[in-house]
């Protein structure tokens, strides 16, 4: 087994080096990872994306494209053959439909290969013909992303702080009411263990819907062909002192850690550790919207997010050599649509406010970071209502559950973000001063021109810091 591990270690650091060489030489590949955590439109953003990057009229912001230097930008099949294709055709129908609706919610990866035909620019630019350059998206569920977290701690460590954390919880009662009860020492029964994970899965449900972020391990909510398998049949238990052979916590501990190498460190092996650039998608208003412990939560969330990152510069020998960073991260609030544009910015300072210590330490290692509002298509138009004589700044949409049209004014976020994240950090149970609302839009009907794509809200802006240098 060691020398399968050696050998396979070598193949995959000789096939980094053919890969690099081909990039370099001749086509070069950006692999630029989409995730983010339940509801916060990463279907939607690639989707977008790729529409506005093959009809670019709406991408000023985006350099390259309105330098006129794209000339040509086509889908091509991706180049993983074990990896399903994004269905981005059906997306697409599905956002721009006569009765538009939105796409199903990422469930598993999936890449989709973009390339672009661009002419270079600089000094060079009247000597050089243009060049092919690949863009490799790939598609990932954020809670898979949470899951590298784990690989740094054992079944004991995990158990203590995920009680900890949970216990207070009300979708966590019915679990935590068995837990609590546990004898770990006691003989392994797995009728137990299966009503164990079971609640435990139930309570990971539960907590996404009521906007908490740490909702690991992700496999819990997406489990795919894992269903009832022992690998996804435990849960935290309380700990005291080693584990004895044949008890319940001894099994629990061994399937913690099959889960870490069965299911955790292939898809950091396989897939992960191959992007380039990175970009982490956050429903902030939605956090905002649950209360303090819900935004305190998703600050800590984005933390281990970058964790898992090793972010820095690329270079050719450090490739050479088999190592692989990524280089530019990107934090983005989506749903910027559901305020007025004269709240962007406040959205914006927030996002940078909630990743603040995730990318000081991304930048200290030498990656590019920032954090930015944007909407990957907008639902809404912008209006001013008259309140009690006062003018309010409202958006105006189709409601998602009723489809009527409806303005809607969602709260004036603050201009310093402490006065969200210092109660959010100090364990509060709701804004003081303030009551925040999210209201769910339909998307709508559209009207493209040609050359158009989606509407959006800095879209442009997202492509130029992830890609636009290398284009």
């Amino acid at each position: 087994m060691v020398i399968t591990r050696i050998a396979d270690g070598i193949w995959r650091q000789i096939e980094a080096v053919q890969d690099t060489v081909s990039e370099t030489l001749f086509e070069p590949v950006i692999r630029l990872g989409v995730t983010g955590l339940a509801r916060s439109g990463k279907t939607v953003f690639i989707t977008s994306l790729v529409a506005n990057l093959l009809d670019r009229g709406r991408m000023p912001g985006l350099l390259a494209a309105s330098e006129g230097r794209i000339e040509a930008a086509f889908l091509q099949p991706q180049p993983n053959d074990t990896l399903p294709r994004f269905e981005y055709e059906k997306h697409l129908g599905a956002l721009t439909g006569q009765t538009p609706h939105w796409p199903d919610s990422t469930r598993a990866i999936s890449e989709l290969r973009l390339s672009l035909k661009v002419r270079p620019n600089g000094l060079l630019s009247g000597l050089q013909g243009p060049r092919t350059i690949h863009l490799d998206i790939v598609d990932y569920p954020g809670e898979w992303l949470l899951d590298l977290g784990l690989m740094e701690l054992s079944f004991e460590d995990w158990s203590r702080t995920t009680l900890e954390r949970i216990t207070s919880r009300d979708c966590a009662q019915d679990f935590m009411a068995l837990a609590r009860d546990v004898d770990p020492s006691l003989e392994h029964d797995e009728t137990l263990a299966q009503d164990l994970a079971a609640r435990f899965a139930a309570y990971l449900n539960a907590a996404r819907l009521a906007g908490f972020s740490d909702c690991t391990p992700g496999r819990f909510l997406l489990p795919g062909d894992l269903a009832g398998s022992p690998v996804l049949t435990f849960a935290p238990i309380p700990t005291d002192g080693p584990s004895k052979r044949g008890s319940l916590h001894r099994e629990m501990a061994r399937r913690f850690e099959a889960y870490k190498s069965r299911v955790v460190q292939p898809f950091f092996r396989d897939h992960f550790a191959r992007i380039d650039r990175q970009v982490v998608l956050v429903d902030a208003l939605g956090a905002i919207h649950q209360g303090p412990q819900a935004v305190d939560d998703l600050r800590h969330a984005m933390g281990e997010t970058l964790s898992a990152f090793r972010p820095g510069k690329n270079g050719f020998l450090f490739n050479l050599l088999g190592g692989k960073r990524v280089e530019k991260i990107l934090f983005a609030a989506t749903k910027a649509d559901h305020l007025h544009h004269t709240q962007h910015a406040k959205l914006s300072a927030i996002m940078e406010a909630l990743t603040r210590e995730a990318r000081d330490r991304a930048q200290y290692a030498g990656a590019g970071t920032a954090a930015m509002a944007i909407a990957s298509l907008r639902a809404t138009t912008e209006a001013v209502m008259e309140h009690d004589g006062t003018p309010l700044n409202v958006v105006r949409g189709t409601l998602l559950d009723t489809g009527k049209e409806a303005a809607f004014y969602p709260g004036d976020l603050p201009a310093d973000p402490a006065h969200l994240l210092s109660p959010a950090r100090a364990g509060a149970e709701k804004w003081l001063d303030q009551d925040y609302q999210v209201m769910r839009f339909a998307p709508a009907p559209l009207s493209l021109k040609p050359g158009d794509g989606p509407p959006h809200i800095r879209l442009d802006r997202a492509a130029e810091f992830l890609i636009g240098d290398r284009l």
